[in-house]
């Protein structure tokens, strides 16, 4: 089992989604909503890129953001990753969950399944699966073009059929607002946390 806990969290929300579907503008949207003393984002490609970028010399801050410089090296750092995951599944859950203390835990870029089922294992009764969704068409205005050995790579089809997701969030223009689809998840983060507000 796990080493690395701090805190024994009450509700764990873990995010998976295409690239450019929104996956952090939906997890940032309910960390401002909760609010930092209720909930923290976890980001399981925080430590990867962290490694990465100390392993080839790289800038690991441009490697965080979604520009052209995380883009030219995504192909070779997912390369890295799925080998340091051969090795051991839980690594990069058990880096990024290392310093969380808040009750509420987002998990805001799940990839595998190997991803689900170690929150799945290590937390059975407190973590819930969302995945963020968007068009192809609505990517594209976001920036995404396909690409050959990325979007058709484990890393961003691992998700794509067998999972029995809790909550599918649509972010599309013609889509609910989120805050309607994210009402029934903000009423359960807040009973988790004990901090229910409306």
């Amino acid at each position: 089992m796990s080493t690395m806990l701090t805190t024994n969290p009450k509700l764990i929300l873990v995010f998976s989604g295409k690239r450019k579907s929104g996956k952090d503008y939906v997890t940032d949207l309910i960390h401002k909503r909760l609010g930092p003393e209720v909930c923290c984002i976890l980001r399981l490609s925080a430590p990867l890129k962290e490694q990465y970028a100390r392993d080839r010399g790289l800038d690991f801050k441009e490697l965080l953001g979604s520009g052209q410089y995380k883009e030219q090296y995504r192909a070779d750092m997912i390369a890295w990753g799925e080998r340091r995951r051969k090795q051991d599944p839980g690594f990069f859950c058990r880096l990024a969950q290392r310093s969380a203390t808040q009750p509420v835990w987002i998990v805001s870029d799940a990839r595998r399944l190997s991803d689900l089922q170690w929150f799945w294992t290590e937390y059975p009764n407190q973590t819930r699966c969302i995945r963020v969704e968007a068009s192809e068409h609505t990517r594209r205005q976001r920036g995404w073009e396909f690409t050959p050995g990325i979007d058709d790579a484990e890393s961003e089809c691992g998700l794509d059929q067998g999972i029995d997701f809790d909550w599918i969030i649509r972010n599309d223009n013609d889509a609910p607002p989120l805050e309607e689809q994210l009402h029934l998840l903000f009423s359960l983060a807040e009973e988790k946390a004990g901090t229910e507000t409306s």
